[in-house]
């Protein structure tokens, strides 16, 4: 999308998250991290049968979007929701039904 076409900034960020929750699997990472204060990334490769490597660019679109954070802490890294960015988000859904 591109701001000259009169996109507003919450249009651009409400379909950055739209994008980020577009698959099952970022859907339930999500939930999980609702759930729980935090969780590594470590203990999701137990939970979801799927490659590491696929589980890390489902975390870095999460990521990228801004709706979970990420904290090193060596060998692993743990992952939270990032509660402003979240907020932000249920807010915008709920105004598309207003």
């Amino acid at each position: 999308m591109n701001r000259d076409l009169g996109y507003t900034e919450n249009q651009l960020k409400l379909a950055r998250f739209s994008k980020a929750l577009g698959h099952p699997v970022r859907v339930f990472i999500i939930e999980l991290l609702l759930k729980q204060a935090c969780c590594y990334s470590g203990d999701l490769t137990e939970i979801l049968p799927i490659a590491k490597s696929t589980l890390s660019q489902h975390l870095k679109e999460l990521k990228d979007a801004g709706l979970i954070q990420g904290e090193i802490e060596s060998p692993k890294i743990k992952y939270c929701i990032n509660r402003d960015n979240w907020n932000l988000a249920r807010k915008l859904f709920n105004n598309l039904y207003k």
